[in-house]
């Protein structure tokens, strides 16, 4: 019997993009267990500026379209989604400083926003929701979820929230200490930032417990960010 040829494999249908949902939210809603917050934080990378942390208490009833995880969204969705969030969620931010930054390290400075962000909520919320694997001391129950920024609509709001408000700060920054191009990486560790930290040297932003401000520090005596006076500019 003549054999039959194999067919050959299907490729796997292209699933819908994931994204943030509601259901997290709404399973303790409807047990009675509410407010239910989100929280996340933007900025525990870079080698300038705060860890800013944000939480969310979205409202049922009127949940913005288009939620997503910050880092997904380029700027100018990231700025509408950040206004509906405000205009119709209770909402609080955070900061962690680059002083607590360098003193506890960027973890708990973390952390310690996260909790901050959340306790500074207008309504005090029962359950809350973080990005991540770790929970935080907050003052009510709290649940970890990884990836939780692509998977809880809340904690995704508190991405948007916490990047957009870091983007902003870094854009003022960059306006006190021209050549860095803060306003372009926001911080973060690309070969701009490092030209400019080895031409320029590190402000009184940048952390000095993270490896090349550490190293032009000590090119340079380790004294030279002590003693500028900190730039305070309002969001």
């Amino acid at each position: 019997m003549p054999r039959t040829a194999r067919s050959a494999p299907r490729l796997p249908l292209k699933e819908p993009a994931q994204r943030p949902n509601f259901r997290r939210e709404r399973r303790w809603l409807v047990r009675g267990v509410w407010p239910v917050a989100g929280c996340d934080e933007a900025g525990r990378g870079p080698l300038a500026g705060p860890v800013v942390a944000a939480a969310v208490v979205l409202d049922p009833a009127r949940i913005p379209r288009g939620l997503d995880d910050s880092k997904k969204l380029d700027a100018q969705a990231r700025e509408k989604l950040y206004d509906k969030i405000c205009a119709t969620a209770e909402v609080a931010v955070a900061f962690g400083t680059v002083a607590r930054i360098d003193r506890d390290n960027i973890l708990r400075a973390s952390l310690w926003a996260l909790a901050r962000a959340v306790k500074a909520l207008p309504v005090r919320p029962k359950l809350v929701f973080v990005d991540g694997n770790m929970k935080i001391d907050c003052g009510c129950d709290c649940e970890a979820v990884v990836s939780g920024d692509a998977l809880v609509a809340s904690v995704a709001a508190a991405s948007i929230v916490a990047k957009v408000t870091r983007d902003r700060l870094l854009t003022r920054l960059a306006l006190a200490h021209p050549g860095y191009g803060f306003e372009r990486h926001m911080g973060y560790s690309v070969p701009e930032h490092v030209a400019a930290l080895a031409r320029l040297g590190p402000t009184v932003h940048h952390r000095k417990t993270f490896a090349p401000v550490a190293a032009r520090l000590a090119a340079q005596g380790g004294s030279a960010a002590d003693d500028l006076a900190p730039v305070l500019l309002p969001l």
